[in-house]
C-alpha cells in the first residue's frame, strides 16, 4: 500500500519540491513529479536545472525519449510515468495514478486555498485506510 506523506507549511512548493528530488536521486529512488499544468511544468524544468545551485539534478519531462533512463521525470499528465517509486504532487487535486506508487508526497503550501485542498485530500486517503504522516515544515527551509 502507498505510504503517502504531506509536508505542510512550506513557503515555496516548487524549491521544496526540488529539494525533495535531490534526497531522492541521491537515494536512488526514481521520482515523477505531477504538476498542475504545462506552466507549472516549465516552471519546475527551469528549477531543476539551478536548484541546488552546486549540484544537478538529472531530469525530463514524461514524454521525453530518455524518461526510461532519467531518475526524475515531471509532467502535468500522469499517465506517462514510467516507474512507481515515489510520486510527488503539485498538482491541486489527488492524483488519479498515486496508488500505483510505493510513496506519495503531498506538499502544502501556506495559501488557505491550497491548504483546503490538500485536506480533502488527506482525508480521502485516511478515509480508504492509507498510512499517513504529516511533517511541519514552519520556519524550516
Amino acid at each position: 500500500m502507498t505510504r503517502i506523506d504531506f509536508y505542510t507549511h512550506v513557503e515555496d512548493r516548487f524549491r521544496f519540491a526540488c529539494k525533495l528530488c535531490t534526497k531522492a536521486v541521491a537515494s536512488r529512488l526514481r521520482v515523477a513529479v505531477l504538476t498542475a499544468d504545462e506552466d507549472a511544468t516549465e516552471r519546475l524544468d527551469r528549477l531543476l536545472w539551478s536548484l541546488p545551485a552546486i549540484s544537478f539534478v538529472p531530469h525530463v519531462r514524461a514524454d521525453s525519449a530518455l524518461a526510461a533512463v532519467t531518475p526524475v521525470l515531471i509532467h502535468h499528465d500522469p499517465t506517462g510515468f514510467l516507474h512507481d517509486d515515489l510520486l510527488i504532487n503539485l498538482s491541486d487535486d489527488r492524483p488519479a495514478v498515486f496508488a500505483r506508487f510505493k510513496r506519495l508526497i503531498e506538499i502544502v503550501s501556506t495559501d488557505e486555498a491550497d491548504v483546503l485542498r490538500a485536506r480533502e485530500r488527506f482525508r480521502f486517503y485516511r478515509d480508504r485506510g492509507y498510512a499517513l504522516a504529516t511533517h511541519d515544515m514552519t520556519g524550516r527551509k
